[in-house]
């Protein structure tokens, strides 16, 4: 009778197990087929803490979360594609991504593009090995410095903008990850780009770098589309995003990633 008894309550547990089994198919199925919301395609970098991949294999970070709740309340479904930052003009252009977002600086590109934004400030800096005799971007004078190609950075320095010295020579790279290769392994005297990914670097690889007191720019960051692109969805993001700033949902997202979430939403700064 036991035997009996325990068989009929393993059949019981399998009978239970299938069943939940079959029901969590269903609501995926059902999830699916209910989201049937038009699908804006983003095209962005590898750019913590801005845009990474997380232990799941979804992407995340601060662009990621600001751009599901802002194209979510604008009835779109939102999707993050890797893409060469190198080909980002091109790729919007063609339509084989919808907008161009990731810590994207709008300085300078105020003609080249449809903007949504600025929906917060960054700002650049110069970065140096802490043991550097580099203390002020007056140091840079005659030397070797690392930025990712086609980034302000880059611009900054090879048409030696502002107070920018004139230095010796400019390595850009295409993968932002090889400027701080470059300067741990001495290749470079410093290295030039957003402040929050520096300091995310920082964080992450516990290098011995020293950030310069001194920002090269402090700029708004935007969402781009293309000139051409005729659906108004710019000019409604632009809306979203000044709302989410100030009724707080931005720094909501802000305050997962940084300490000094104000400091980045002080875009009206900019706009005067």
């Amino acid at each position: 009778m036991c035997i009996k008894k325990w068989i009929a309550v393993l059949s019981a547990l399998c009978v239970a197990v299938s069943l939940i089994a079959g029901c969590a198919h269903l609501t995926k199925e059902s999830r699916n087929k209910q989201d049937n919301r038009p699908t804006i395609i983003v095209g962005s970098d590898i750019f913590p803490p801005y845009n990474y991949t997380d232990e799941h294999g979804n992407p995340a970070g601060i662009d990621v979360k600001i751009a599901e709740e802002a194209f979510g309340q604008l009835g779109y479904r939102t999707v993050f594609r890797k893409i060469d930052w190198e080909k980002k003009d091109e790729l919007v252009e063609s339509g084989k991504i919808d907008c161009i977002w990731g810590c994207f600086s709008m300085e300078g590109r105020s003609q080249d593009y449809q903007w949504a934004g600025p929906y917060m400030v960054s700002h650049q800096v110069v970065a140096v090995d802490a043991k550097s005799s580099i203390y002020h971007l007056s140091d840079l004078k005659d030397k070797i410095i690392a930025v990712q190609s086609t980034t302000k950075p880059e611009m900054i320095f090879l048409k030696q903008e502002g107070n920018i010295p004139r230095v010796k020579s400019v390595y850009s790279f295409e993968n932002r990850e090889y400027i701080y290769t470059a300067l741990g392994k001495g290749y470079v005297d410093a290295i030039a780009a957003h402040e929050t990914a520096v300091e995310q670097y920082l964080k992450d690889f516990n290098a011995d770098y020293r950030i310069l007191k001194e920002s090269i720019l402090t700029t708004g960051l935007g969402v781009a589309f293309a000139k051409k692109d005729q659906r108004g969805i710019a000019a409604a993001l632009s809306k979203e995003l000044d709302s989410m700033r100030k009724d707080g949902r931005t720094k909501k997202i802000l305050e997962q990633y940084v300490t000094n979430a104000d400091e980045f939403l002080e875009v009206d700064v900019l706009e005067k």
